[in-house]
């Protein structure tokens, strides 16, 4: 039991994803906005080494020993362990309140076949596609996908975050090549028409500034300029992604604009980076919220 008064609040940061390093900046950044409240919170740094164990002040323990003493945890793990359900449910089974998005949604989010099924169903354009697994890839398929679709595709894992896996193909033979190189990484690839645009990343919070869903200005890698419609039909678009999904506390949409002004969706992160160099931090500083205030807010709604 805690018997301080502090809100004791443990950082999970690290874990077995490719998304690693990001998810160490990630914690970083949540245990200094911590470290700025000292009056209210007592953050616990957990460190989950690559191979899965968890640490704490330097030892090795299982997960229900690691987070004794503590009253709510922030998931910093990005992609997979930390984003697809894995985490969640041994924090459901521990019944430790966490922040972000349970178990059933963050799968769901992570499954891009799924989740663009889901925006397809709610009217969010997003670009046509193909799924591909190991047991039904064969020759006449990829005859077909390399006639039905323009040049060049986008080929992906379809259940893994970020840029992991994610290629470019020109030609039947780079479509073939592309493909298994996915399977390294997943049983499930898609291979997806080719938008060509400016890209944006919209970041969405429940229950802020008076609003169920709020949406944080949206914001982009390039200096890539939107007019006012456009900023506004990309955060409805990013609220519906977070709706639908079923998502909860905050997440993150990113979109392709073309150069006739169309926009599509191309995935909703349950878990968006948070860092000083991140589109989210970014957006956050933009919309004139303070890193420290956001975490306050996030863990009071995980509470």
């Amino acid at each position: 039991m805690n018997l301080s008064s502090k809100i004791r609040v443990a950082v999970l940061r690290g874990g077995p994803s490719s998304d690693y390093s990001a998810s160490l900046q990630t914690g970083a950044h949540i245990l200094s906005a911590l470290r700025e409240t000292p009056e209210t919170y007592e953050p616990v740094d957990i460190f989950i080494s690559k191979d899965g164990e968890w640490h704490r002040g330097g030892l090795v323990h299982e997960p229900h020993r690691a987070l004794e003493h503590t009253d709510v945890v922030w998931n910093a793990l990005h992609g997979s362990y930390g984003e697809d359900g894995q985490v969640q449910r041994i924090l459901d089974g521990l019944q430790v309140p966490f922040t972000g998005s349970g178990a059933l949604a963050s799968t769901l989010a992570m499954n891009k076949e799924l989740s663009k099924r889901l925006y397809q169903e709610h009217s969010l354009l997003t670009p046509v596609h193909e799924l591909i697994t190991e047991d039904n890839l064969n020759e006449d398929q990829l005859i077909n996908i390399f006639r039905t679709y323009l040049h060049p595709v986008i080929v992906k894992p379809a259940n893994a975050s970020g840029s992991l896996g994610v290629s470019l193909a020109h030609t039947f033979d780079e479509l073939k090549q592309s493909i298994k190189k996915v399977f390294t990484y997943s049983p499930r690839a898609l291979v997806e028409e080719f938008v060509k645009g400016g890209e944006v990343s919209c970041a969405v919070i429940n229950d802020a500034k008076g609003e169920r869903i709020y949406a944080l200005i949206p914001s982009s890698k390039a200096d890539f300029e939107l007019n006012v419609e456009e900023n506004k039909r990309i955060e409805q678009m990013a609220k519906r992604a977070h709706e639908v999904l079923g998502l909860r506390h905050y997440s993150s949409s990113d979109f392709i604009v073309t150069p006739k002004r169309k926009i599509y969706i191309l995935e909703t992160n349950s878990l968006p980076a948070l860092h000083k160099d991140s589109l989210t931090h970014r957006s956050l500083e933009a919309t004139g919220w303070h890193p420290r205030d956001f975490v306050d807010h996030v863990l009071k709604l995980a509470l």
